[in-house]
């Protein structure tokens, strides 16, 4: 195991330290709250030339994009960073990285989407974008914003990826908490990554290649099918890069976090930070006899439905907690909500627990662990009664 440093960092920090270890090609990036910090703190290790990067300060997230993707296609190791209203101005620009193949990393830190204006966390910036092709990874703490933000690099390179990858954070409560993070010396960072080199480069004059060509309906479709081709190879690689790191690290990662779910009944399934509480709400209720677990999906696209179907398929019921909504679905239910759902119809062989949804903490309100052990209170009853009085209940509304 490689030696590490233990530091003092919140979320931002460790993702500008894991970039400044990486040292990409080009970062292109526009500051928004509460992603600002991870840029302002690159753009000064560029400035103390602690990097080779070449720093591109844009008018806007549309151009940060669009640079990403001329850099990329020329070749580079390239990285950016955003949040909310920035993610959803390069909306545009987001779907044309993915189509081209382009392994560019983004870190994304959770912000919900005006209106009302709002710089708090929830989840509707990256759910809005989970069918643009992007690979996306969900981190519930600084030390995992910076292992991510590490392993990203590797899985959108790999050769049978080639896709750009978003690793998220919430914003404040991960973006801007202080915790202990432990972080890899520079050159194990460097070892682990390699050097990358393109496979194909609009510099290459030698063997010159159009990117982002035009085509109608006598190639697109296959190229849809590509992309498709390429994400159905992702769990693997993100589970073979996993386990490479937690060789380095001790820290292994796989495609989903399992906790207390060997004899569970009853299960939670949450992303990001609210997994942390809700572990603690797990505990508390296993002290009391509630064969109660809880399940952190990791990799949430592409989505491992089949895996996930694997772990819950002997619970009663399963509380899936959302942080957005995804509006005009069933009942006003959430993403996360709908891809369970949709796993086991899928793949549960007409077997299926009771499932139901929690919205909570949109806008950034706090969800505490009395509203956790109360939504686990009413997931007692279903397992009891087999009884669902509403698919989808509200934690923490007033």
């Amino acid at each position: 195991m490689a030696k590490q440093i233990v530091k003092a960092l919140d979320g931002a920090a460790a993702v500008a330290e894991a970039m400044r270890q990486i040292d990409p090609d080009v970062v292109a990036a526009y500051p928004i709250t509460p992603q600002t910090a991870i840029v302002q703190t690159f753009s000064q290790f560029v400035a103390d030339g602690l990097v080779g990067t070449e720093f591109i300060p844009v008018e806007s997230e549309h151009a940060a994009m669009s640079a990403c993707v001329g850099a990329a296609a020329a070749g580079g190791r390239v990285m950016t960073a955003t949040a909310a209203n920035g993610l959803a101005l390069m909306w545009e620009v987001v779907y044309i990285a993915a189509s081209m193949r382009l392994p560019i990393v983004m870190s994304v830190v959770n912000r919900a989407l005006s209106a009302p204006l709002n710089i708090h966390c929830d989840h509707s910036d990256s759910m809005g974008a989970r069918d643009s092709g992007w690979i996306q990874i969900f981190s519930e703490n600084p030390q995992e914003a910076y292992d991510n933000t590490i392993q990203a690099i590797r899985i959108a390179e790999h050769p049978d990826v080639l896709l750009p990858v978003m690793s998220m954070q919430d914003g404040f409560i991960t973006g801007h908490g202080v915790e202990r993070v432990e972080v890899l010396e520079d050159q194990a960072v460097k070892d682990f990554i390699g050097e990358y080199t393109p496979k194909y480069s609009l510099l290459d004059i030698d063997n010159p290649k159009t990117f982002g060509a035009w085509a109608f309906y006598d190639y697109y479709f296959e190229f849809k099918r590509q992309q498709t081709e390429a994400l159905s190879k992702v769990p693997k690689v993100v589970e073979e890069v996993g386990q490479e790191y937690g060789k380095l690290t001790g820290r292994y990662y796989g495609l989903f976090d399992p906790f207390e779910m060997d004899d569970a009944e009853i299960a939670i399934v949450v992303l990001s930070s609210a997994a942390g509480t809700a572990r603690t709400v797990v505990r508390k209720l296993r002290k009391e006899g509630v064969k109660i677990g809880l399940l952190k999906p990791r990799l949430y696209r592409p989505f491992p439905g089949k895996e996930i179907v694997e772990l819950l398929k002997d619970v009663k019921v399963v509380g899936v907690m959302d942080r957005s909504i995804a509006f005009g679905s069933i009942e006003g239910c959430g993403p996360l909500y709908l891809d369970i759902c949709a796993s086991f119809f899928t793949y549960g062989n007409g077997k299926a627990p009771k499932v139901v949804d929690y919205i909570f903490g949109l806008g950034g309100r706090d969800i505490l662990p009395e509203q956790i052990e109360g939504m686990v209170r009413e997931l007692i009853h279903i397992a009891e009664t087999g009884e669902v009085k509403q698919v989808v209940g509200y934690l923490g509304l007033r």
